[in-house]
């Protein structure tokens, strides 16, 4: 059985369906959720429900082969700056100390874009941003540069652990294609570099790091591999990012946020284009 925190959300809605269409038995683990088989509700600032929750639940599962950790609060601005950090890396902490408990090797966590820059309001060191660039510029991303730094540190506590971290960028629900009415604004979505991704195809890239888990920690882009912008890339890097390097390679309208790796070393392949 795989657990998925965070179940209730857009992400973690589409995760559990994908998974399931995959034949995968799946808990969804979070504060609110629909009540029944397939789901338990946790606060996972709580370190003791974390543990209990992932050493099993009676009538829900008696251990687990995997854990995707989703759950977050989203953005800032939800509740105050400090609370957004103290509650997403409590819980995380609390998720990946009760997972080396409980002995789950493969675990999938949700990082974000806002560690690598976003706003975006310094040019990054070049176009696309890979993976290597991290960048915090409010708690949030500093919140999410953390959780990956302790990762990369926990891992190394289990033997054969695999840990992958997803920065995921804006995640667009299926039902939310109006907003690229805006496209041709060359300030539409500046702050996300252009980028964006379906809720689908984010499930997808869970999928795919679950199938491709091996020891160790790594991190991935999550983007969908064309812009949400009707104007070219090299066009909005020049406009947005004046003398910041510029892939030579660079497609018409590739994402400004790189997702070579992601496609290269997991087989990710989006499936749904705005366009």
């Amino acid at each position: 059985m795989i657990a998925v925190t965070g179940s209730s959300g857009k992400l973690g809605r589409a995760t559990v369906e994908r998974l399931r269409a995959d034949g995968r038995d799946v808990l969804g683990l979070d504060v609110a959720g629909p009540a029944g088989p397939g789901f338990t509700r946790v606060d996972l600032t709580d370190g003791g429900q974390t543990l209990d929750a992932l050493l099993g639940v009676t009538a829900r599962h008696q251990g687990l082969e995997a854990l995707v950790h989703l759950a977050a609060v989203p953005v800032n601005g939800i509740v105050p700056d400090a609370t957004t950090f103290r509650t997403n890396v409590l819980a995380s902490f609390n998720v990946l100390h009760a997972a080396q408990r409980a002995g789950i090797t493969t675990v999938v966590l949700a990082s974000s874009i806002t560690a690598m820059g976003f706003p975006f309001d310094e040019a990054p060191p070049a176009l696309p941003v890979d993976e290597s660039y991290t960048s915090a510029n409010n708690t949030y991303g500093l919140g999410k540069v953390v959780e990956e730094a302790m990762a990369a540190q926990l891992v190394r506590w289990l033997p054969g652990a695999s840990y992958t971290a997803l920065r995921f960028t804006n995640v667009v629900g299926a039902d939310e294609y109006d907003t690229f009415d805006r496209a041709a604004d060359p300030l539409y979505r500046r702050d996300l570099l252009g980028s964006w991704v379906d809720a689908r195809d984010g499930a997808a890239a869970v999928a795919c790091a679950l199938a491709a888990a091996r020891p160790g920690f790594r991190v991935y882009n999550v983007a969908a591999p064309t812009s949400g912008s009707a104007i070219t890339s090299r066009e909005l890097a020049g406009s947005w990012f004046p003398g910041t390097p510029v892939a030579d390679d660079l497609g018409e309208f590739e994402s400004l946020v790189s997702t070579r790796r992601i496609q290269a070393e997991l087989g990710f392949r989006a499936e749904h284009d705005w366009r």
